[in-house]
């Protein structure tokens, strides 16, 4: 997911897909201590997006306060 697709999207929906993407991530790394897993480079992904979505949301609340 790219920077401009989340900066499009809603409080609401960032953190509701922050949420979504760690329960998924919890459950990649359950498979991979499983040796179940078959794509393990979505694990770095997923932990990359959850970053850009913190990010985001930062710098929203960063706007805000500024003001």
């Amino acid at each position: 997911m790219k920077t401009n697709e989340i900066r499009k999207m809603s409080t609401e929906e960032i953190v509701k897909k922050i949420e979504e993407l760690k329960s998924e991530l919890f459950d990649m790394r359950m498979k991979q201590a499983t040796a179940a897993l078959e794509k393990s480079h979505k694990i770095n992904e997923d932990r990359k997006t959850i970053a850009r979505l913190k990010t985001v949301l930062a710098e929203r609340e960063n706007e805000g306060g500024e003001q």
